[in-house]
């Protein structure tokens, strides 16, 4: 693992959050929408913010 600062670490902690809400918010808006395009988006969305999400914790590993 490289070695983060602590303002490097919050930053990171900060981005993780972050991810974890847009991906939340999104998996619901999906489970609730009846709509084929826009649960195409909201599909879309999730997997990219899980996907920066799983991207940032590799680099606290």
């Amino acid at each position: 693992m490289a070695h983060l600062t602590t303002k490097e670490l919050t930053a990171l902690s900060d981005q993780l959050n972050f991810e974890k809400v847009l991906y939340c918010k999104y998996q619901t808006a999906l489970e609730n929408c009846q709509e084929g395009d826009l649960r195409s988006a909201y599909q879309q969305c999730v997997q990219r913010h899980r996907d920066n999400y799983d991207c940032l914790l590799k680099h606290l590993s």
